[in-house]
């Protein structure tokens, strides 16, 4: 059963019971984590943003509404001021994150922090987000797993292998780490201040920066942080604001903390230059999240039916609006004097198939070639056996630490970044199975508390599966007709697929197939309104908060 915390009294906090199916790989527990100072110091972070934050969420809302209405996004006319002023510029960022030629992402599991720090990137971005399921095991040895990285003492062999793993120095570089908090949207319900769940962003960068800020700016590595999923440049300032109230609480100087944006979201596309003002003292730079943004796309234009995306494997990084992104984000990066980080490669390596994983690394090859000749100064990959291939593109194209001083002359206007019209696109048999089965087997893992899933080839997280959940919805809503069969999509079609689908993979034992498919089927048929992110529907699935701790009455 999962751990609970709970306050016996003003002056303790405890957890109980055992997380079983978390081995202990680490030298501290739970109880150096949830301390009391570590618990008030995120509650004054929560009653002092979090209604800011809940109107945040409330206005994304009402951007919705008006693109439903057939309004559209544009540049903002109240802030004209900042992306006319060509003087001002971001703060310089850390020396340590002046190269970041390639980047490695995972979950904070505690194999995949070692087997990361063992990877010779750049710069390694542990994820609490996408990565990652947010069942209250994974949150609190995720705290728990990095507590002890970071100090050099996770250090464990598998019973079962015999193999063990340690972070191997031995005078070689050691990834700078880089850590993604969930996004504004996410509560943990598993501690409850006032009533309410607490914001997951908060818990997450609060925990972490309070019990290692000042150790890792003793070792000069950081505290650095990867920021996901924003809206709106007001949601950047937000965090901003608790960037500055957190330094002062721990009496640390304003502008220690580096954070990059990831621009994964169609509306805030609009809002780059506002981003960078917003975080100018605490900014690295942008990150384009891609497989989010073209969810986020999808999403939001969800119900005009002029701007319906054709198989998901053709919405390449070379379609219009997507280049027309990239386009805007380097250019607004390097004016502005920050990074602008290119996107994820998502291919794994193919081991039993020699010619399959020769054409899937030329594929890596290529994309990361069009990233650093647009302008990029590094990129993602999920798998250390990419690092080979994008870091010889990079070093080759980018000898420099970055190319912060290539200024780009581009024009993107409004219309362009939601130019969807995807030459010979096509919605196919082919691509309407796929979403059903990577959106299927992704949510079912998920369930089952892994938030990254290798599936046909490619590492499929949150970001990827929302891609298959909105094509699926958007396909049934506007009854498309398939190119290759002629045939209508309906939701009756695809959840007749759907329940197919389930009939071949129900034999695995403890499989959590049912629920996926009802969470799919529900939103199809209209039974339930979409989702913002299939987390909200998956969610109470995993939490398991039947004792929530109440923070409400610690003192401060």
């Amino acid at each position: 059963m999962p751990a609970e915390i709970f306050v016996t009294s003003l002056d303790d906090v405890q957890v109980l019971g055992e997380i079983s199916d978390k081995p202990l790989l680490s030298e501290s527990t739970p109880k150096d984590i949830l301390t009391l100072d570590a618990l008030k110091f995120v509650v004054l972070l929560h009653k002092t943003f979090n209604s800011t934050r809940k109107q945040l969420l409330k206005n994304r809302q009402d951007v919705q509404k008006k693109l439903d209405s057939g309004e559209s996004l544009h540049f903002l006319k109240e802030t004209e001021y900042i992306r006319n002023d060509p003087n001002w510029k971001c703060n310089p960022t850390h020396p340590k994150l002046m190269c970041r030629k390639v980047e490695i992402t995972g979950p904070p599991d505690a194999k995949m922090i070692i087997n990361a720090f063992n990877t010779d990137v750049h710069t390694y971005m542990t994820d609490f987000e996408d990565s990652c399921a947010p069942t209250w095991s994974n949150m609190l040895y995720g705290q728990v797993n990095l507590f002890d990285a970071i100090r050099d003492k996770i250090d464990f062999t598998n019973e079962s292998t015999g193999k063990r793993y340690k972070i191997n120095k031995d005078g070689r570089r050691v990834p700078v780490m880089i850590v993604r908090p969930r996004g504004w949207h996410m509560v943990d319900s598993h501690i409850t201040i006032s009533g309410e769940p607490i914001s997951a962003s908060i818990l997450d960068f609060g925990l972490f920066f309070y019990h290692n800020a000042k150790y890792l700016i003793s070792q000069g590595l950081g505290p650095f942080f990867y920021l996901p999923k924003m809206e709106h440049w007001k949601e950047a300032r937000l965090w901003n604001d608790i960037f500055c109230v957190a330094q002062d609480c721990l009496e640390i100087p304003r502008g220690t903390i580096k954070a990059t944006v990831l621009i994964e979201t169609l509306p805030i596309s609009y809002q780059l230059d506002e981003v960078l003002y917003a975080l100018r003292e605490h900014s690295s730079g942008l990150n384009c999240g891609r497989w989010d943004y073209m969810f986020s796309t999808i999403k939001r234009l969800r119900n005009q039916k002029d701007h319906i995306l054709p198989d998901r494997q053709q919405v390449t990084m070379t379609v219009p609006f997507m280049t027309n992104y990239v386009k805007q984000l380097i250019k607004t990066c390097h004016k502005r004097g920050a990074h602008a980080m290119g996107g994820m490669a998502a291919f794994i390596p193919i081991k039993n198939d020699p010619n399959a994983n020769a054409i899937a690394l030329e594929a890596v090859k290529k994309d990361k070639l069009r990233e650093v000749l647009a302008g990029h100064d590094g990129t993602w990959i999920a798998h250390p056996g990419l690092l080979s291939t994008a870091l010889s593109v990079f070093e080759e194209h980018m000898p420099t630490p970055n190319q912060l001083f290539i200024q780009k002359d581009d024009i993107v206007t409004e219309s362009m970044l939601v130019d969807t019209n995807i030459k010979d696109g096509e919605i196919t048999m082919r691509g309407l199975s796929a979403n059903i089965f990577i959106g299927l087997n992704y949510m079912e893992s998920w369930l089952r508390g892994l938030g990254c899933v290798p599936i046909n080839h490619l590492m499929e997280d949150a970001a990827t599966a929302e891609v298959s959940r909105l094509q699926l919805w958007s396909w049934c809503k506007h009854q498309v007709k398939m190119n290759d069969s002629g045939k209508i999509i309906t939701a009756d079609y695809v959840c007749q697929l759907i329940d197919e689908e389930v009939a071949k993979s129900n034999s695995k034992p403890g499989n959590k197939y049912e629920i996926a498919a009802q969470a799919l089927k529900d939103e199809l048929t209209g039974k339930k309104p979409l989702a913002e992110f299939l987390t909200d529907i998956l969610y109470p699935y995993i939490a398991t908060p039947s004792n929530p701790i109440d923070l409400a009455t610690l003192k401060q």
